[in-house]
């Protein structure tokens, strides 16, 4: 791996699972020494996390971890909620099968949450989730719902982190879609992708210090 790419993915899964939080200011410096590179390709993984809007250049200053705002927030929630209610309408209407692989899904979410791994339970309950948008035969839905996935891990470890009891809850509201969705129930699955999701908005809407904007850099 070239040293722009290791700075590049080291920095990003600080950023994602919250390590690096929102307002924080990082020196090429400090990534630098931490992945073992030199400054230079530091500077280009800044340059493309500023891209994807992870950070917030300040030449000569450090790069912003730009907070996760509450207009954010809504806007990724607004957009799942459209294409997954969409999605779980197509495969229970169409009676695609889904039943094996969310099957699997949900033991391997069942091991990583009695484990206590929060980072991958993350992981996997956002592939869960993009079972059914792919399973729905939408491309374009399926690359919306894609582009939303570093958004969607940032969220994800946030709702958890500020309410211990979220990962179980998370667990049982994907039992019950699946369980909706095997019986084609398809009014009980629209109950349960809206409730899913509003809580997970409710909870990232509570205030907290790492999602308020904090003073940037002049």
């Amino acid at each position: 791996m070239q040293a722009a790419d290791r700075a590049y993915e080291f920095a990003k899964a600080r950023i994602l699972d919250g390590r690096y939080t929102g307002g924080e200011l990082l020196s090429e410096g400090l990534i630098a020494d931490e992945v073992g590179v030199s400054r230079t390709p530091v500077r280009e993984a800044f340059v493309r996390l500023q891209t994807e809007g992870l950070l917030r250049l300040y030449p000569k200053r450090g790069a912003l971890v730009v907070p996760v705002s509450a207009d954010e927030v809504e806007h990724v929630m607004d957009t799942r909620l459209l294409v997954e209610r969409h999605a779980i309408e197509r495969v229970i209407r169409r009676e695609i099968r889904v039943t094996e692989s969310v099957k699997i899904s949900l033991e391997v979410q069942d091991a990583l949450a009695a484990a206590g791994d929060v980072d991958q339970f993350v992981e996997v309950d956002r592939e869960f989730h993009r079972i059914f948008v792919a399973a729905a035969g939408n491309p374009i839905l399926l690359a919306l719902h894609d582009s939303l996935r570093d958004r969607q891990t940032r969220m994800g470890l946030a709702a958890i982190a500020r309410d211990a009891g979220r990962l179980a809850e998370i667990l049982d509201e994907h039992r019950q879609l699946a369980d909706a969705v095997v019986r084609r129930d398809l009014n009980r699955a629209g109950a349960v992708i809206d409730r899913h999701l509003d809580r997970t908005l409710s909870l990232l809407l509570a205030p907290v210090p790492d999602l308020i904007h904090r003073q940037e850099p002049r």
